[in-house]
């Protein structure tokens, strides 16, 4: 029997992580998940901001001069009541942003690093995606069914890979390989 949730070290992870299957489909969704209509960005924890500031002269140069201006004039974060987030140009583009040979969207902090001039891959909230992270006295990690991400799920199914592999890096990256081997062994138990 499948639970609702698991608890893995204090941290809550929802059924969806471990049995909704999910990998990427660029050439279908075009990146969709840095572009997608909002009045905000994709959150950032306070710690990554000093960090994206001392690496974003590296970052402009993969950035079109429309993002460079934006992020010049607005800054590249914006703080409200419901936390801190990347800015968003006209509700939709990520500030990082830019549109490769394909015209599929990509983070120019991740093409930075990608090419060994940074070593930060990018905000630990678009590394995890589709996982999110809520908060309610503990993290608890969540699948979000975002519309622009549809072509991953069939994807996933065809590759057989559950969210929580596809996030593996990243899972890793937030909660160590200790965290994640726990989850993975209770994935395998399921």
């Amino acid at each position: 029997m499948s639970l609702p949730m698991v608890s893995v070290d204090s941290i809550l992870v929802r059924s969806e992580v471990i049995k909704k299957k999910f990998c990427c489909d660029l050439e279908k969704c075009k990146g969709a998940c840095c572009t997608f209509e909002s009045d905000y960005g994709a959150p950032l924890l306070e710690e990554e901001i000093p960090i994206i500031k001392n690496i974003l002269p590296k970052v402009k140069k993969y950035l079109s001069e429309r993002n460079i201006e934006y992020i010049d004039k607005n800054d590249f974060y914006e703080i409200n009541d419901n936390g801190i987030f990347t800015r968003g140009i006209n509700k939709r583009d990520c500030v990082f942003v830019f549109y490769d040979e394909n015209n599929i969207a990509k983070c120019a902090i991740e093409k930075a690093y990608m090419n060994g001039e940074v070593d930060f891959k990018k905000p630990i909230s678009c590394h995890l995606f589709p996982i999110r992270i809520h908060n309610f006295g503990g993290d608890i990690l969540v699948f979000e069914n975002f519309v622009g991400c549809q072509p991953a799920l069939p994807n996933g199914e065809k590759l057989d890979i559950p969210t929580f592999k596809f996030c593996k890096d990243a899972l890793i990256r937030k909660y160590g390989e200790n965290w994640y081997k726990k989850l993975e062994d209770i994935a395998n138990s399921q």
